[in-house]
Parts: C-alpha cells; structure tokens; sequence
C-alpha cells in the first residue's frame, strides 16, 4: 500500500496546487489573467498530468468522492478506501499550504476566499444551497461516468486521461460560477481550513454532495457495465 499512499498524497497535492494555485495567483493577475477558462484547464490538466504519471501505481483517484464511486462501482476494495481518503486529505492540506506560503510573498496580499467553495454569499455567481448541492452532485455524477467508462476494459487503450482531465476542464467550465468547483472533497478542504470562518461552516455540502453524486454513478455503472468487474 506504501507507494499507492504516497502516489494519491503527491497526485492530489499536484491537483489542488495546480488548480487552486492558478485561481490564487493568475486568475486575475493584472493585464494577463487566465481567467475562467484557464483555471478551468489547469484543473484538468492536474488530472491529465497525475494520470500518467501515477495512473499505473495508484489508479491515480485524487478525490474520495472518486475513490467511493469506484467502490460504489465494485473497481476498488472497500478496504483501501479509508488509507486513500486519508492521504488524498492530507496532500491537499499541504498544498494549501504551500499555496499559502507561495502567495504571501506578495506585498499586501490577502487571503480573500483562496479558491475556497461556497455557496449564497460565497458563491461566485450569488447561487443558493439547494442550487450548489445539485450543481455538485449532478457534476460528480458525470465526472465518474467519464472515469468508469474510459477506464472500461473494451475502452479505448491509453486515452483515459485525456477523457477524463478534458471532463474535468468541462465540469469547471460550467460550475465555477456557481461553487467555485469542487466534485473533489480533499481539494475542498485545503483551501477550507486557510480561510477558516465561512468556508469551514459550509464544507460540509462539498463532502456530502460529491459523494452521493459519485456512489449513484458508482451504482448506476452496475447497469452501464454489468460485466466491468475488477
């Protein structure tokens, strides 16, 4: 289990940096910010990059919505989700951390919402709870179609990642506005515990609804697939 451990901590450090450190540090940078569309990509390309690189040790889950989905889907043994959930949590506490170290080294910086998710008032778009929690588990849901399918035994060889980092690009693309984008409960909590307050009293939806939206797609696959069994 060592280097699968070691593999999600790194693979889901990369992603919550990559991801949210685009957000932090050049979503808006004067005159040349990448905006929307480019943390959009640099979401997906965390997945893309960590799923070749990681893919073959750890199956490269990075997010324990993803994790139960699979387990939900019977591709991954109840037993390791509690060790995968963990370090996932952990590597992308460090990599708030990291981001957080990396940002206040800019004169007058502030912490500000720190790519945190939320939803009312915190929402970028002004969106509602019940708008947010159906936004989250609606897109969770696709995301782990993507992956289950791409990752199917008569799938095409060696093209999953792609699939599934430009789905996430996608799943960005449409829901940034509304939460900020989580489908990713560890990438939720990073960020969460630096701006404290509000972020911490509303993470509890971007647990919840990323995992109901991934085990029904788990369950949903048992008829999509009812061959697919690892």
């Amino acid at each position: 289990m060592a280097p699968k451990l070691a593999a999600e901590f790194i693979g889901t450090l990369w992603l919550t940096l990559g991801g949210c450190g685009s957000a932090v540090l050049a979503a808006a940078f004067p005159e040349v910010g990448i905006g929307l569309l480019g943390v959009s990509f640099a979401f997906g390309l965390t997945v893309l990059t960590m799923a070749y690189a990681i893919g073959h040790v750890s199956g490269c889950h990075l997010n324990p919505a993803v994790t139960l989905g699979l387990v939900a889907a019977g591709r991954f043994p109840g037993s390791q989700a509690i060790p995968y959930i963990f370090v996932q949590v952990l590597g992308a506490i460090a990599a708030a951390g990291i981001l957080w170290a990396i940002a206040t080294g800019k004169p007058g910086f502030e912490v500000g919402g720190f790519a945190a998710n939320g939803f009312g008032e915190h929402s970028p778009g002004k969106y509602s709870m019940n708008a947010a929690l159906l936004t989250e588990v609606v897109m969770t849901f696709f995301f782990l179609v993507i992956i289950l399918g791409a990752t199917h035994p008569q799938a095409p060889k060696g093209f999953a990642p792609i699939a599934i980092g430009l789905g996430l690009t996608l799943i960005h693309l449409i829901s940034i506005p509304v939460t900020n984008t989580s489908v990713n409960p560890a990438r939720s909590t990073g960020p969460a515990l630096v701006v404290g307050g509000w972020a911490l009293q509303q993470l509890w939806l971007f647990w919840v609804a990323p995992i109901l939206g991934a085990v029904l797609a788990g369950v949903a696959s048992r008829t999509l697939w009812p061959d697919d069994r690892q």
